[in-house]
């Protein structure tokens, strides 16, 4: 089965505020799942999206037929810059996530799919994200779906225990 017909039954829609507890719980079990090193307090922002809504629209993917929230994505809103790292003309996206109970139905790439319409449906031109250093699988889709790491852009954030961690940053360039 192709990832197109894994996920014709996932719907994706702006979250509901009373979501707002089990998107947490869903972003924290997909992060989790994969990441047994991620800081205590990272780990405590993940069960929060509603602390992004000064600058994000939260958006859910749902089981069309169940109506189970299986993954997520935070999309910058137009006019933010995120701490002067977007420039104009440029969707940027974080937390992305899968359940993990629903990994391997094309979710992820659907959300992605999402971001990259919404980039254009807004007049966008480049869609921008961050990624950790060991999310393979998700540096893998990205480069499946037309992003290219670009290093000029990346940085080292200090993390509160004092490890260094290097953010790589993932560009796709939309057809004019």
């Amino acid at each position: 089965m192709t990832d197109t017909a894994r996920a014709s039954t996932i719907r994706i829609r702006p979250a509901a505020p009373t979501e707002y507890p089990a998107i947490g719980e869903l972003t924290h079990a997909a992060y989790t799942h994969d990441y047994d090193d991620l800081p205590a307090g990272y780990r405590e922002e993940l069960k929060h999206p509603e602390a992004l809504l000064d600058a994000f629209d939260v958006f859910v993917a749902e089981d069309a037929d169940s109506g189970e929230l299986v993954g997520t994505i935070a999309l910058l809103r137009p006019g933010q810059t995120f701490g002067g790292h977007i420039r104009p003309g440029e969707l940027y996206f974080r937390l992305l996530a899968t359940h993990p109970s629903a990994r391997g139905r094309g979710v992820g790439a659907e959300l992605t799919r999402f971001a990259m319409d919404e980039a254009s449906r807004r007049g966008d031109r480049v869609v921008v994200l961050n990624s950790g250093p060991d999310m393979l699988g998700a540096h893998a889709l990205y480069r499946k779906l037309g992003f290219s790491r670009r290093s000029e852009r990346e940085e080292t954030l200090v993390l509160p225990d004092g490890r260094e961690l290097e953010l790589q940053t993932y560009v796709l360039d939309l057809p004019a």
